[in-house]
Protein backbone atom coordinates (compact mmCIF):
# COMPACT_ATOMS: atom_id res chain seq x y z
CA UNK A 1 0.00 0.00 0.00
CA UNK A 2 1.15 3.81 -1.12
CA UNK A 3 2.28 5.18 2.16
CA UNK A 4 2.95 9.13 2.12
CA UNK A 5 3.23 11.81 5.13
CA UNK A 6 2.41 15.25 5.83
CA UNK A 7 3.97 16.93 8.28
CA UNK A 8 3.04 20.58 9.80
CA UNK A 9 6.34 22.35 10.44
CA UNK A 10 4.88 25.76 9.37
CA UNK A 11 4.78 27.44 13.30
CA UNK A 12 6.22 30.83 14.50
CA UNK A 13 7.03 29.03 17.57
CA UNK A 14 6.66 32.61 19.16
CA UNK A 15 6.41 30.47 22.70
CA UNK A 16 10.17 29.84 22.33
CA UNK A 17 10.99 33.68 22.34
CA UNK A 18 13.63 32.63 19.29
CA UNK A 19 14.89 33.60 15.81
CA UNK A 20 14.93 29.97 15.39
CA UNK A 21 12.23 27.48 14.84
CA UNK A 22 11.56 25.34 17.27
CA UNK A 23 11.50 21.59 15.09
CA UNK A 24 15.21 22.51 14.49
CA UNK A 25 16.16 22.30 18.45
CA UNK A 26 17.74 19.19 19.46
CA UNK A 27 16.80 16.70 21.68
CA UNK A 28 19.76 14.10 22.64
CA UNK A 29 21.48 15.21 19.47
CA UNK A 30 18.74 15.60 16.46
CA UNK A 31 16.70 18.09 15.34
CA UNK A 32 13.62 17.73 16.88
CA UNK A 33 12.11 17.37 13.24
CA UNK A 34 14.85 14.92 12.24
CA UNK A 35 13.27 12.57 14.77
CA UNK A 36 9.83 12.76 13.37
CA UNK A 37 11.50 12.15 9.67
CA UNK A 38 13.20 9.20 11.13
CA UNK A 39 10.35 7.55 12.29
CA UNK A 40 8.31 7.58 9.12
CA UNK A 41 10.89 6.73 7.35
CA UNK A 42 12.04 3.57 9.54
CA UNK A 43 7.71 2.83 9.46
CA UNK A 44 8.03 2.73 5.59
CA UNK A 45 6.94 5.82 4.87
CA UNK A 46 9.49 7.49 1.93
CA UNK A 47 7.02 10.06 0.58
CA UNK A 48 7.31 12.49 2.71
CA UNK A 49 5.60 16.15 2.15
CA UNK A 50 6.68 19.50 4.92
CA UNK A 51 4.05 21.94 5.26
CA UNK A 52 6.77 25.32 6.13
CA UNK A 53 6.59 28.70 6.79
CA UNK A 54 8.97 31.55 7.61
CA UNK A 55 11.67 29.42 8.93
CA UNK A 56 11.71 26.85 5.77
CA UNK A 57 15.50 27.67 4.95
CA UNK A 58 16.44 25.99 8.64
CA UNK A 59 14.00 23.20 7.87
CA UNK A 60 15.59 22.59 4.41
CA UNK A 61 19.30 22.50 5.73
CA UNK A 62 18.15 20.12 8.54
CA UNK A 63 16.21 17.38 6.18
CA UNK A 64 17.82 18.15 3.23
CA UNK A 65 16.11 17.94 -0.86
CA UNK A 66 14.77 13.93 -0.40
CA UNK A 67 11.48 15.33 0.89
CA UNK A 68 9.52 17.63 -0.38
CA UNK A 69 8.14 20.85 0.62
CA UNK A 70 4.67 23.47 0.92
CA UNK A 71 4.95 26.76 1.27
CA UNK A 72 2.05 28.02 3.76
CA UNK A 73 2.31 31.74 3.75
CA UNK A 74 -0.36 32.07 6.05
CA UNK A 75 -0.98 29.97 8.89
CA UNK A 76 -4.92 29.60 9.40
CA UNK A 77 -5.17 26.12 11.49
CA UNK A 78 -3.85 22.13 10.66
CA UNK A 79 -6.64 21.75 8.67
CA UNK A 80 -5.32 24.72 6.68
CA UNK A 81 -1.66 23.57 6.88
CA UNK A 82 -3.10 19.96 5.61
CA UNK A 83 -5.13 21.71 2.48
CA UNK A 84 -1.49 22.90 1.15
CA UNK A 85 -0.60 19.26 0.74
CA UNK A 86 -3.54 18.59 -1.44
CA UNK A 87 -1.70 18.87 -4.75
CA UNK A 88 1.25 16.20 -3.25
CA UNK A 89 -1.59 13.81 -2.29
CA UNK A 90 -3.83 14.18 -5.50
CA UNK A 91 -4.13 10.62 -7.40
CA UNK A 92 -2.76 8.87 -4.15
CA UNK A 93 -5.05 5.94 -3.17
CA UNK A 94 -3.17 4.91 -0.03
CA UNK A 95 -2.66 5.93 3.57
CA UNK A 96 -1.77 9.54 4.65
CA UNK A 97 0.00 10.00 7.76
CA UNK A 98 -0.37 13.10 9.23
CA UNK A 99 2.05 14.49 12.31
CA UNK A 100 2.66 17.92 14.11
CA UNK A 101 6.61 18.31 13.38
CA UNK A 102 7.45 19.42 17.00
CA UNK A 103 6.66 16.15 18.64
CA UNK A 104 10.16 14.59 18.85
CA UNK A 105 8.93 11.23 20.82
CA UNK A 106 6.98 9.67 18.14
CA UNK A 107 8.18 6.58 17.41
CA UNK A 108 8.04 4.22 14.51
CA UNK A 109 6.50 1.48 16.12
CA UNK A 110 3.55 3.74 16.88
CA UNK A 111 3.32 4.71 13.73
CA UNK A 112 3.14 0.75 12.60
CA UNK A 113 0.73 0.37 15.12
CA UNK A 114 -1.76 2.96 13.99
CA UNK A 115 -0.51 1.34 10.08
CA UNK A 116 -1.53 -2.10 11.65
CA UNK A 117 -5.04 -1.05 12.99
CA UNK A 118 -5.67 -0.14 9.06
CA UNK A 119 -5.25 -3.54 8.06
CA UNK A 120 -6.67 -5.16 10.38
CA UNK A 121 -9.74 -2.73 10.31
CA UNK A 122 -13.20 -3.37 7.74
CA UNK A 123 -13.28 -1.51 4.21
CA UNK A 124 -15.24 1.31 5.83
CA UNK A 125 -12.59 2.28 7.85
CA UNK A 126 -11.73 6.22 7.09
CA UNK A 127 -8.92 6.84 9.74
CA UNK A 128 -7.34 5.59 12.57
CA UNK A 129 -5.97 8.19 15.25
CA UNK A 130 -2.91 7.66 17.20
CA UNK A 131 -4.57 8.69 20.94
CA UNK A 132 -3.35 7.87 24.62
CA UNK A 133 -3.97 8.11 28.35
CA UNK A 134 -3.30 11.17 30.08
CA UNK A 135 -3.28 11.39 33.48
CA UNK A 136 -3.76 14.90 33.64
CA UNK A 137 -6.10 15.70 30.33
CA UNK A 138 -6.17 19.49 30.90
CA UNK A 139 -6.24 21.62 27.86
CA UNK A 140 -6.05 18.02 25.72
CA UNK A 141 -9.12 17.31 23.63
CA UNK A 142 -10.84 14.52 24.09
CA UNK A 143 -11.74 11.16 22.56
CA UNK A 144 -15.27 9.74 22.71
CA UNK A 145 -15.49 6.46 21.88
CA UNK A 146 -18.93 4.58 20.71
CA UNK A 147 -20.13 0.74 22.46
CA UNK A 148 -18.34 -0.81 19.21
CA UNK A 149 -15.10 0.95 20.42
CA UNK A 150 -14.95 3.25 17.58
CA UNK A 151 -14.89 6.92 17.89
CA UNK A 152 -17.92 8.54 17.77
CA UNK A 153 -15.82 12.48 17.99
CA UNK A 154 -13.24 14.53 19.20
CA UNK A 155 -14.82 17.23 21.63
CA UNK A 156 -12.65 20.33 22.62
CA UNK A 157 -11.29 20.69 26.17
CA UNK A 158 -13.53 23.73 26.56
CA UNK A 159 -16.54 22.22 25.16
CA UNK A 160 -16.57 19.23 27.10
CA UNK A 161 -19.95 18.36 29.51
CA UNK A 162 -18.72 17.46 32.37
CA UNK A 163 -18.75 13.59 31.96
CA UNK A 164 -16.47 14.05 28.93
CA UNK A 165 -14.30 15.73 31.32
CA UNK A 166 -13.74 12.72 33.04
CA UNK A 167 -12.48 11.11 29.81
CA UNK A 168 -8.95 10.44 29.85
CA UNK A 169 -8.22 9.48 26.32
CA UNK A 170 -7.00 12.57 24.41
CA UNK A 171 -6.17 13.38 20.52
CA UNK A 172 -2.20 13.28 20.34
CA UNK A 173 -3.20 15.38 16.59
CA UNK A 174 -1.40 12.48 15.12
CA UNK A 175 -3.60 10.47 12.20
CA UNK A 176 -3.57 7.85 9.39
CA UNK A 177 -6.38 8.50 6.62
CA UNK A 178 -7.18 6.84 3.69
CA UNK A 179 -5.74 9.48 1.06
CA UNK A 180 -8.73 10.13 -1.25
CA UNK A 181 -10.82 10.53 1.60
CA UNK A 182 -8.61 12.79 3.33
CA UNK A 183 -9.17 14.90 0.47
CA UNK A 184 -12.79 14.72 0.44
CA UNK A 185 -13.13 15.77 4.08
CA UNK A 186 -10.34 18.71 3.72
CA UNK A 187 -12.63 19.95 0.69
CA UNK A 188 -15.49 20.48 2.99
CA UNK A 189 -14.57 21.66 6.38
CA UNK A 190 -15.01 25.34 7.10
CA UNK A 191 -13.62 28.44 9.04
CA UNK A 192 -16.66 28.68 11.45
CA UNK A 193 -14.86 29.67 14.43
CA UNK A 194 -13.78 32.76 16.55
CA UNK A 195 -10.03 32.20 14.95
CA UNK A 196 -11.22 32.50 11.55
CA UNK A 197 -9.09 28.98 11.20
CA UNK A 198 -9.31 25.52 9.29
CA UNK A 199 -9.23 22.88 11.97
CA UNK A 200 -8.04 18.99 10.89
CA UNK A 201 -10.15 17.44 13.61
CA UNK A 202 -13.41 18.66 11.86
CA UNK A 203 -12.13 16.32 8.86
CA UNK A 204 -13.06 13.15 11.62
CA UNK A 205 -16.78 14.67 11.91
CA UNK A 206 -17.06 15.11 7.95
CA UNK A 207 -15.85 11.05 7.58
CA UNK A 208 -18.56 9.82 10.63
CA UNK A 209 -21.01 11.85 8.86
CA UNK A 210 -20.75 10.25 5.52
CA UNK A 211 -20.64 6.69 7.44
CA UNK A 212 -17.58 5.58 7.09
CA UNK A 213 -15.72 4.55 11.09
CA UNK A 214 -12.99 6.06 12.67
CA UNK A 215 -10.72 4.04 15.07
CA UNK A 216 -7.83 4.86 17.47
CA UNK A 217 -4.69 3.20 18.79
CA UNK A 218 -3.76 3.81 22.32
CA UNK A 219 -0.14 4.99 22.58
CA UNK A 220 1.92 5.60 25.90
CA UNK A 221 1.75 9.55 26.60
CA UNK A 222 5.53 10.31 26.51
CA UNK A 223 4.93 9.36 22.95
CA UNK A 224 2.68 12.18 21.97
CA UNK A 225 4.48 15.22 23.63
CA UNK A 226 4.81 18.32 21.49
CA UNK A 227 7.51 21.02 22.29
CA UNK A 228 5.75 24.78 22.27
CA UNK A 229 8.62 26.12 25.01
CA UNK A 230 11.54 25.69 26.51
CA UNK A 231 9.95 24.40 29.21
CA UNK A 232 8.73 21.68 27.03
CA UNK A 233 11.80 21.16 25.49
CA UNK A 234 13.56 20.30 28.39
CA UNK A 235 10.57 17.85 29.76
CA UNK A 236 11.19 15.85 26.34
CA UNK A 237 15.05 16.38 26.46
CA UNK A 238 14.70 14.56 29.83
CA UNK A 239 12.58 11.55 28.95
CA UNK A 240 14.58 10.95 26.13
CA UNK A 241 17.56 11.15 27.62
CA UNK A 242 16.28 8.39 30.35
CA UNK A 243 15.13 5.97 26.98
CA UNK A 244 18.74 6.57 25.92
CA UNK A 245 20.41 5.43 28.92
CA UNK A 246 18.15 2.94 29.64
CA UNK A 247 18.99 1.68 26.59
CA UNK A 248 22.67 1.14 27.46
CA UNK A 249 21.97 0.17 30.93
CA UNK A 250 20.00 -3.20 29.63
CA UNK A 251 22.85 -4.08 27.20
CA UNK A 252 25.33 -4.13 30.54
CA UNK A 253 26.70 -0.23 30.92
CA UNK A 254 26.69 0.95 34.01
CA UNK A 255 25.79 4.53 34.86
CA UNK A 256 26.07 5.31 38.30
CA UNK A 257 23.52 8.30 38.87
CA UNK A 258 21.08 8.58 35.55
CA UNK A 259 19.70 11.95 36.63
CA UNK A 260 23.45 13.87 36.25
CA UNK A 261 24.21 11.58 32.87
CA UNK A 262 23.87 12.83 29.16
CA UNK A 263 23.88 10.64 26.11
CA UNK A 264 23.33 11.36 22.74
CA UNK A 265 21.28 8.88 20.74
CA UNK A 266 23.77 7.69 18.80
CA UNK A 267 26.64 6.92 21.14
CA UNK A 268 27.65 3.31 21.19
CA UNK A 269 29.36 2.16 24.18
CA UNK A 270 30.71 -1.77 25.71
CA UNK A 271 29.96 -4.00 28.17
CA UNK A 272 31.17 -3.17 31.24
CA UNK A 273 31.82 0.30 30.82
CA UNK A 274 31.29 2.18 34.00
CA UNK A 275 30.04 5.92 33.41
CA UNK A 276 29.86 8.29 36.42
CA UNK A 277 27.91 11.05 37.47
CA UNK A 278 28.07 14.38 35.41
CA UNK A 279 29.39 12.67 32.05
CA UNK A 280 28.37 14.38 28.73
CA UNK A 281 29.01 11.91 25.55
CA UNK A 282 28.13 13.55 22.53
CA UNK A 283 27.53 13.10 18.50
CA UNK A 284 28.59 9.92 17.15
CA UNK A 285 30.85 8.74 20.15
CA UNK A 286 32.28 4.96 20.26
CA UNK A 287 33.40 3.97 24.14
CA UNK A 288 35.10 0.67 24.34
CA UNK A 289 34.18 -1.99 27.05
CA UNK A 290 35.86 -2.01 30.39
CA UNK A 291 36.24 2.27 30.37
CA UNK A 292 35.71 4.34 33.08
CA UNK A 293 34.65 7.42 32.14
CA UNK A 294 33.73 10.72 34.33
CA UNK A 295 33.55 12.37 36.51
CA UNK A 296 32.68 15.63 34.85
CA UNK A 297 33.50 14.69 31.47
CA UNK A 298 32.68 15.58 27.87
CA UNK A 299 33.38 13.76 24.84
CA UNK A 300 31.96 15.00 21.47
CA UNK A 301 32.09 12.32 18.14
CA UNK A 302 35.36 10.61 19.82
CA UNK A 303 36.30 7.30 20.02
CA UNK A 304 37.81 5.51 23.19
CA UNK A 305 39.25 2.59 23.29
CA UNK A 306 38.81 -0.71 25.92
CA UNK A 307 39.90 -0.30 28.84
CA UNK A 308 40.48 3.57 29.17
CA UNK A 309 40.05 5.91 31.89
CA UNK A 310 38.81 9.30 31.26
CA UNK A 311 38.32 11.23 34.08
CA UNK A 312 36.91 14.86 34.61
CA UNK A 313 38.13 16.05 30.63
CA UNK A 314 37.18 17.25 27.79
CA UNK A 315 37.98 15.17 23.98
CA UNK A 316 36.28 15.98 20.80
CA UNK A 317 36.64 14.52 17.40
CA UNK A 318 39.56 12.56 18.55
CA UNK A 319 40.55 9.23 19.28
CA UNK A 320 42.23 7.47 22.04
CA UNK A 321 43.32 3.41 22.10
CA UNK A 322 43.06 1.35 24.62
CA UNK A 323 44.22 1.18 28.27
CA UNK A 324 45.29 4.89 28.16
CA UNK A 325 44.97 7.24 31.40
CA UNK A 326 43.38 10.95 30.67
CA UNK A 327 42.86 13.36 33.09
CA UNK A 328 41.72 14.83 35.71
CA UNK A 329 41.62 18.20 33.63
CA UNK A 330 42.99 16.68 30.09
CA UNK A 331 41.51 18.77 27.06
CA UNK A 332 42.26 16.86 23.37
CA UNK A 333 41.03 19.17 20.97
CA UNK A 334 40.06 17.86 17.61
CA UNK A 335 41.99 16.22 15.17
CA UNK A 336 44.01 14.18 17.66
CA UNK A 337 45.16 10.26 17.89
CA UNK A 338 46.41 9.18 21.08
CA UNK A 339 47.23 5.41 20.87
CA UNK A 340 47.27 2.59 23.41
CA UNK A 341 48.54 2.87 26.81
CA UNK A 342 48.94 6.86 26.75
CA UNK A 343 48.92 8.52 30.32
CA UNK A 344 47.53 12.50 29.54
CA UNK A 345 47.51 13.64 32.85
CA UNK A 346 46.06 16.92 34.83
CA UNK A 347 46.15 20.37 32.64
CA UNK A 348 47.47 18.58 29.57
CA UNK A 349 46.38 19.91 26.76
CA UNK A 350 47.06 18.00 23.03
CA UNK A 351 45.60 19.56 19.55
CA UNK A 352 46.26 18.68 16.23
CA UNK A 353 48.45 15.99 17.14
CA UNK A 354 49.21 12.07 17.24
CA UNK A 355 51.06 10.64 20.08
CA UNK A 356 52.33 7.01 20.80
CA UNK A 357 52.11 4.29 22.39
CA UNK A 358 53.10 4.23 26.27
CA UNK A 359 53.76 8.17 25.93
CA UNK A 360 53.77 10.24 29.39
CA UNK A 361 52.48 13.50 29.78
CA UNK A 362 51.62 13.59 33.41
CA UNK A 363 50.76 17.01 33.67
CA UNK A 364 50.95 20.59 32.55
CA UNK A 365 51.85 19.97 29.36
CA UNK A 366 51.02 21.20 25.92
CA UNK A 367 51.09 19.32 22.18
CA UNK A 368 50.25 21.28 19.28
CA UNK A 369 50.26 20.09 15.48
CA UNK A 370 53.30 17.32 16.23
CA UNK A 371 54.03 14.02 15.68
CA UNK A 372 54.82 12.22 18.83
CA UNK A 373 56.18 8.92 19.02
CA UNK A 374 56.50 5.46 21.21
CA UNK A 375 57.52 5.69 24.75
CA UNK A 376 58.40 9.81 25.17
CA UNK A 377 58.44 11.36 28.48
CA UNK A 378 56.83 14.89 28.83
CA UNK A 379 58.30 16.67 32.03
CA UNK A 380 56.05 19.04 33.90
CA UNK A 381 55.61 22.10 31.92
CA UNK A 382 56.68 21.31 28.70
CA UNK A 383 55.51 23.51 25.50
CA UNK A 384 55.23 22.99 21.81
CA UNK A 385 55.95 26.17 20.43
CA UNK A 386 53.31 25.66 17.67
CA UNK A 387 53.00 29.40 16.36
CA UNK A 388 55.96 31.26 14.45
CA UNK A 389 53.22 34.43 14.02
CA UNK A 390 51.95 33.51 11.22
CA UNK A 391 51.08 29.61 10.88
CA UNK A 392 50.89 26.49 12.88
CA UNK A 393 53.77 24.15 12.61
CA UNK A 394 54.25 21.45 15.06
CA UNK A 395 57.62 19.51 16.50
CA UNK A 396 58.64 16.37 15.55
CA UNK A 397 59.39 14.10 18.52
CA UNK A 398 60.64 10.65 17.88
CA UNK A 399 60.65 7.61 20.09
CA UNK A 400 61.99 7.02 23.40
CA UNK A 401 63.07 10.88 24.00
CA UNK A 402 62.78 12.08 27.60
CA UNK A 403 62.27 15.58 27.76
CA UNK A 404 63.20 17.60 31.24
CA UNK A 405 60.67 19.73 33.41
CA UNK A 406 60.09 23.45 31.94
CA UNK A 407 61.13 22.83 28.61
CA UNK A 408 59.75 24.72 25.41
CA UNK A 409 60.32 22.71 21.89
CA UNK A 410 60.24 25.38 19.34
CA UNK A 411 58.57 24.39 15.63
CA UNK A 412 59.07 22.98 13.51
CA UNK A 413 62.31 20.75 15.47
CA UNK A 414 63.08 17.57 15.44
CA UNK A 415 63.92 15.29 17.96
CA UNK A 416 66.01 12.26 17.09
CA UNK A 417 65.40 8.64 18.87
CA UNK A 418 66.70 8.33 21.86
CA UNK A 419 67.63 11.78 22.59
CA UNK A 420 67.44 13.68 26.05
CA UNK A 421 66.36 17.34 26.64
CA UNK A 422 67.66 19.19 29.78
CA UNK A 423 65.22 20.51 32.49
CA UNK A 424 64.60 24.17 31.66
CA UNK A 425 65.81 24.31 28.01
CA UNK A 426 64.65 26.06 24.85
CA UNK A 427 65.31 24.55 21.98
CA UNK A 428 65.17 26.22 18.45
CA UNK A 429 67.45 22.97 16.77
CA UNK A 430 66.73 19.77 15.53
CA UNK A 431 68.37 17.54 18.41
CA UNK A 432 70.43 14.03 16.86
CA UNK A 433 69.49 10.98 17.79
CA UNK A 434 71.11 9.93 21.37
CA UNK A 435 72.13 13.42 22.17
CA UNK A 436 71.55 15.61 25.18
CA UNK A 437 70.24 18.97 23.90
CA UNK A 438 70.62 21.83 26.26
CA UNK A 439 69.01 24.83 25.65
CA UNK A 440 69.46 27.22 28.87
CA UNK A 441 71.93 30.11 29.53
CA UNK A 442 74.61 29.37 32.31
CA UNK A 443 73.60 29.91 36.06
CA UNK A 444 75.11 33.25 37.39
CA UNK A 445 74.99 34.25 41.06
CA UNK A 446 75.44 37.52 42.18
CA UNK A 447 75.87 37.42 46.10
CA UNK A 448 74.81 40.26 48.04
CA UNK A 449 72.71 41.71 45.29
CA UNK A 450 69.18 42.14 47.10
CA UNK A 451 71.57 43.93 50.11
CA UNK A 452 72.78 46.06 47.50
CA UNK A 453 69.54 47.01 45.51
CA UNK A 454 68.18 48.14 49.13
CA UNK A 455 71.02 50.30 50.34
CA UNK A 456 71.28 52.30 46.68
CA UNK A 457 67.48 52.65 47.67
CA UNK A 458 68.09 54.05 50.99
CA UNK A 459 66.26 51.13 52.31
CA UNK A 460 67.00 49.07 55.64
CA UNK A 461 67.79 45.30 54.78
CA UNK A 462 68.16 42.45 57.67
CA UNK A 463 69.90 39.49 56.46
CA UNK A 464 68.53 36.60 56.67
CA UNK A 465 70.34 35.31 59.33
CA UNK A 466 69.94 38.65 61.49
CA UNK A 467 66.41 37.47 60.99
CA UNK A 468 66.21 34.44 62.44
CA UNK A 469 67.79 35.27 65.41
CA UNK A 470 64.97 37.38 66.19
CA UNK A 471 63.37 33.79 66.81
Amino acid sequence: MEISAVVMAAGKSTRMKSKHSKVVFQVSGKPIIQWVADALQEAGCQDQVYIVGEAQAEIRGVLGENVAYVLQEEQRGTGHAVMQAAPFLEGRDGLTIVLPGDCPMVSADTIKKALDAFENATSNCAAILITAEADDPTGYGRIIRGDDGNVTKIVEHKDCTPEELKVKEINSSMYVFKTPLLLSALGRIGANNAQKEYYLTDTIGILIGDGYTVGAVVCDFDDTRGVNDRIQLAQVRDIMNHRILNYHMKNGVEIVDPNATWIHYAVEIGQDTVILPGTTLLGNTNIGEDCIIGENTRIDCSDIGDGTVVDNSIVTNSSIGKNCRIGPYTHIRPECRIEDKVTLGAYVEVKASTVGENTRARHLTYIGDSKVGRNVNFGCGTVTCNFDGQDKIGCTIEDNVFIGGNSNIVSSVVLGKDCYIAAGSTITSDVPALSLGIGRSKQLNKENWVANKSRMRGENYIRLDDRRSEF
